[in-house]
């Protein structure tokens, strides 16, 4: 339990950091804090909440690994170098996929719950 204070706090820092520090990341706190009553809404199963809400908070937790690999690439070298550009643009496409997915997790919700092709 002594170890479990510290590793808490470090994590709360990183979540201050980055809603701080990145905009993108404080759009999808947005986006997470709205998903929780409309996945309440659209959601017929716990699960399906669950999928709901998990995927905004999987794209949060990509947003968040791709702030470290910049933040390390950034500290590493001032200067360019192509292997830093591959990291950081490896991180961003992590980020992209991420919302690719929550957007088809969402819209496929939608269209189950309103029955547009049904």
């Amino acid at each position: 339990m002594k170890k479990f204070y510290p590793a808490f706090l470090n994590s709360w820092h990183g979540l201050v950091h980055a809603a701080r520090n990145e905009q993108a990341f404080r759009y999808e706190v947005y986006c997470f804090i709205a998903s929780v009553p409309l996945a309440a809404w659209l959601a017929d199963t716990a699960l399906h909440f669950a999928m709901l809400v998990g995927s905004v908070a999987l794209l949060m937790i990509v947003e968040l690994l791709n702030t470290g690999i910049e933040a390390v690439c950034d500290g590493l070298s001032g200067h360019y170098m192509k292997e830093i550009k591959i990291a950081k643009d490896c991180g961003s496409a992590a980020v992209l996929l991420c919302i690719l997915l929550a957007t088809l997790v969402w819209l496929a919700a939608i269209i189950e719950r309103t029955g547009i092709f049904t």
